[in-house]
């Protein structure tokens, strides 16, 4: 994996869908290292903000700052030049090709990480992918992520479809790619499980940023933590680092 500082920086991102503001003056950080958990309810603009940082959708207004370099009018295979790897919802593999001959596809070089941080698809690397289970598939998905030698690897809940158990055995392994020093966005659905890993959290409620900071204090407050699936109705106050 590549090594330094840095990582993900938004700085007053609005994406719009079909001429409608989905995400609104959006901005925080996802440094280097450390896992950042991007919590919200069903439309709250967790998915169109991914894509606009990958760039699958245009910015409206607003900069996105990848290791320092302004990425925001890149087009999608230049963000990957520059250490973006996005692992899109849904599992994409191909079917026909083995477990190897997928992760051929990222790189011509060694797999072994991807089998050492994945026992599982060592002993299914000559194994069509479409006969892996979901779990073992987004490993794959995951991996072949990570042979591109990302330095920011934003995942679009790891955990869509798969029991509690096989979530349990995917969501640590972001605490160790951080420890490699990747920086990881993560959108999830099990926030438990996210916030336990997770150096900081962001909450985002009808497209804009309602909380920004520590897991722990997020834990505390019940009434965000609950809007983080179903949304809050009113007009509740943000919250961010240090604002009570």
């Amino acid at each position: 994996m590549r090594s330094g500082s840095g990582g993900l920086r938004l700085e007053g991102v609005t994406v719009h869908r079909a001429g409608v503001p989905v995400v609104r003056d959006v901005g925080f950080a996802a440094p280097r290292g450390e896992v950042t958990v991007l919590l919200g309810p069903n439309g709250a603009g967790k998915t169109t903000l991914l894509e606009a940082v990958s760039g699958v959708l245009p910015v409206a207004s607003g900069t996105v700052w990848l290791e320092d370099v302004d990425v925001t009018a890149l087009l999608p295979e230049e963000r990957v030049g520059h250490g973006l790897a996005h692992v899109e919802q849904g599992r994409t593999v191909f079917a026909e090709l083995t477990v190897e001959e997928n992760l051929r596809v990222a790189t011509a070089g060694p797999v072994e990480e991807v089998y050492h941080l994945f026992p599982e698809l060592e002993r299914r690397r000559r194994l069509p992918a479409g006969r892996l289970s979901g779990g073992e598939q987004q490993m794959l998905v995951i991996g072949r992520a990570l042979l591109m030698e990302p330095t920011m690897l934003m995942v679009d809940e790891i955990s869509l479809g798969l029991a509690p158990v096989v979530v349990r055995r995917l969501v640590p392994v972001v605490r160790v790619l951080a420890r490699r020093g990747v920086g990881v966005l993560m959108v999830e659905q099990f926030a438990t499980i996210a916030l336990r890993v997770a150096d900081r959290a962001v909450v985002l409620d009808r497209g804009e940023v309602v909380y920004e900071g520590e897991p722990a204090g997020l834990e505390r407050r019940v009434d965000l933590l609950h809007g983080a699936y179903l949304g809050r109705h009113g007009g509740a106050a943000s919250s961010r680092e240090g604002t009570p």
